[in-house]
């Protein structure tokens, strides 16, 4: 018996080292699986002189030829991911471009021909390529297209990106937009998920279809959806955006099938405007969109304008389209998106990509690093220099301060300092920049005096820099936080009648109709700003904007800082005046005389980022430090009037990023 319970214990021990074995092999085989080196070679299929297929196992991938369309995204047994709509409406690249043949022209970059570039087991890369006609001078764009398509071995997803080129000689032309867009199918996806905190069951384009436009066509009140619980609600594409820095991440997921379909830009070094330059996501359609340039939050200032003969090249991208899978149903969404945040933290480590075959991308040998400190010296803050912590230092085209925000034909590289000031730029591509930067909570920007010259390979070491930021006395007051955005100052409750339930407990600014909100609270006169009494937060409304009249006509309006002055010091005061966004919109400044004709200072007509409407809190940023004269002022009340004089219109209007009185100098 003893025997027999021996054997039987070394049989179980067998088992459970046969069964710890084979679980092994699975886990290894799971892992080899997914880096794709056990994983169904990669292939293309022709499926006929219109069409070809690249196929990994995983996903499979219809592209119309020549002129390079998705047409279908297989997946898990989905026949189709993307709408069942024109094929050309489907999965496209597109411009928007204007030029001799006129102006706000889209163009869908179709290829005239294609090439397989790559088509072994580990990668697929096609080429479809449209070229500029330099015989026909005056018709289509000049502009030649190299787009791209990459799949990989073992990857649940695929690659795109493309190579914009001018030739010298060609004509003028300016771009607007670029895009990549994915219409997915309405049946299938329902709910959209764009950071940890934006996600939720959305609408359907024919909710859209039968609600009421409101004071612009991207605006639609739901009147009517089939989901009763939408009713009442506002949607509205901007509602969606974000600023570059987070808009690594977003898409749509489908509860039905389990399924998440997702856009991964890894890096913003081929977008423009910088880190806070704000960009559309995905929207009701549903839609997902990389978007590479464009106007929205900045206006014409950021298009790319071509004079007569000027040559440009630049690589736009590679995005990743990522498409992934859950089967726990009570937990599919968070678990669909937090594997896709995994992955995106993936392909961001992985930049620069090694497998791009154009010799236009710039591969990580081909690139520099650069390093240093950022310090901030404010001696009427502290004596001592500070760390700029969290400050973000970029590089950039050279240029003046801030004219990064607008430069759009050249490549950034944008990082934010540690809590000491020091910074690493990395993977920076060859070529001679200006290294930018600004610092949360400090006022203004810096700019290094130097050129940086990146080569291949080299490792800058620019040691420790100093930031001077714009002082001439001290700080008497000061309204807000420098920090470029008006996100610290009073944002209203919305109009319940127009309403989006996503953001009635954070980014209220998001709601519709804010705008109005500023006439419901200050029916018959403008807002006053006690200093001493007033807060800011509570007292300062988020948008210097227009007052709606009765009859619907909206006037300028004119907002009043209150101070008092102890006594009036000899020489100049001085008054900082940064703003966080600016559209179709004059501010004018007098010292405790309204009725003065001609304002102290002016802006004259500045702005067209249009944030107001489009809830940006925040667009292009600018300053202006405006010296005051102590014999405008007067010992005990003193009343600075900000007019923002240009009515008309329920958008004109402006938003302060933050606002400092200073002192004249002291001596020491």
């Amino acid at each position: 018996m003893e025997k027999a319970g021996w054997k039987k214990k070394q049989w179980l021990f067998l088992c459970f080292v046969t069964l710890a074995f084979l679980a092994c092999r699975f886990r290894i085989a799971s892992a080899v699986s997914h880096d794709g080196k056990a994983s169904p070679p990669a292939r293309l299929h022709k499926l006929s002189d219109d069409y070809v297929v690249m196929d990994n196992g995983l996903v499979q991938v219809t592209l119309s030829t020549p002129d390079g369309k998705v047409t279908r995204i297989q997946y898990d047994g989905i026949e189709n991911l993307l709408e069942n709509n024109k094929e050309s409406n489907r999965g496209y690249w597109d411009i928007v471009w204007s030029g001799q043949e006129g102006d706000g022209l889209i163009d869908h970059l179709e290829g005239t021909r294609y090439k397989i570039i790559a088509a072994d087991e580990n990668q697929i890369e096609i080429s479809f390529l449209s070229t500029w006609n330099s015989s026909r001078h005056s018709h289509g764009r000049p502009l030649n297209v190299d787009k791209r398509f990459i799949m990989l071995r073992g990857s649940s997803g695929f690659y795109t990106y493309a190579i914009f080129e001018r030739l010298e000689g060609w004509p003028a032309m300016t771009l607007v937009q670029a895009r990549v867009a994915f219409k997915l199918q309405h049946k299938l996806f329902n709910y959209m998920a764009i950071s940890d905190t934006r996600q939720r069951f959305m609408p359907s384009v024919y909710d859209r279809i039968n609600g009421k436009e409101l004071d612009y066509k991207e605006a639609v009140l739901l009147t009517d959806p089939h989901n009763q619980t939408f009713k009442g609600e506002v949607d509205d594409k901007y509602q969606y955006s974000a600023d570059i820095k987070d808009n690594r991440l977003h898409g749509w997921i489908s509860y039905n099938e389990g399924v998440g379909f997702w856009v991964i830009t890894p890096n913003n070094e081929f977008r423009v405007g910088g880190p806070l330059k704000q960009e559309l996501s995905s929207h009701v359609g549903p839609t997902s969109l990389a978007m590479f340039f464009s106007g929205h939050y900045a206006g014409p200032p950021v298009s790319l304008s071509f004079q007569d003969g000027e040559s440009w090249k630049k690589v736009l991208g590679p995005v990743f389209i990522y498409i992934n899978k859950a089967s726990n149903p009570d937990h599919l969404g968070s678990t669909l998106w937090e594997d896709a945040k995994q992955q995106m933290l993936n392909e961001t480590q992985s930049w620069p990509y090694s497998f791009p075959l154009s010799a236009d991308y710039a591969h990580a040998d081909q690139r520099a690093v650069i390093t240093g400190r950022l310090l901030v010296r404010d001696r009427y803050i502290n004596k001592e220099l500070m760390n700029a912590s969290s400050a973000y230092v970029g590089l950039a085209k050279p240029g003046q301060v801030r004219s990064w925000q607008t430069e759009s034909k050249d490549y950034q590289f944008w990082t934010q300092a540690d809590a000491e000031g020091h910074f690493v730029i990395k993977d920076v591509r060859e070529g001679t920049y200006n290294l930018y930067a600004w610092v949360p909570g400090i006022l203004g920007d810096y700019r290094y005096g130097v050129l940086v010259n990146a080569t291949p390979g080299s490792h800058i070491r620019l040691g420790d820099l100093v930031y001077h930021p714009p002082r001439r006395g001290p700080t008497l007051w000061e309204i807000g936080i420098p920090d470029r955005t008006s996100a610290e100052f009073y944002i209203p409750e919305p109009d319940p009648d127009y309403i989006n339930r996503l953001y009635t407990k954070s980014q209220k600014f998001r709601q519709y109709g804010l705008w109005d909100r500023y006439t419901d609270l200050h029916p018959d006169g403008d807002l006053v700003y006690t200093i001493g009494k007033s807060n800011y937060q509570k007292d300062w409304f988020f948008a210097h904007v227009t007052r709606r009249r009765k009859d619907n006509v909206y006037v300028p309006t004119t907002w009043r800082i209150v101070f008092k002055l102890w006594r009036v010091r000899s020489g100049s005061y001085t008054l900082h005046i940064a703003l966080a966004a600016s559209s179709f919109a004059e501010l004018q400044l007098r010292i405790n005389d309204q009725s003065r004709l001609r304002p102290h200072f002016t802006t004259r007509l500045i702005g067209r980022d249009n944030a107001i409407a489009r809830h940006g809190i925040h667009g292009l940023y600018s300053l202006y430090s405006v010296e005051v004269p102590s014999y405008l002022l007067v010992g005990g009340n003193n009343t600075i009037y900000l007019t923002q004089s240009r009515g008309g219109s329920p958008f004109s209007g402006l938003m302060y990023d933050y606002i400092r009185f200073e002192g004249p100098p002291q001596t020491n």
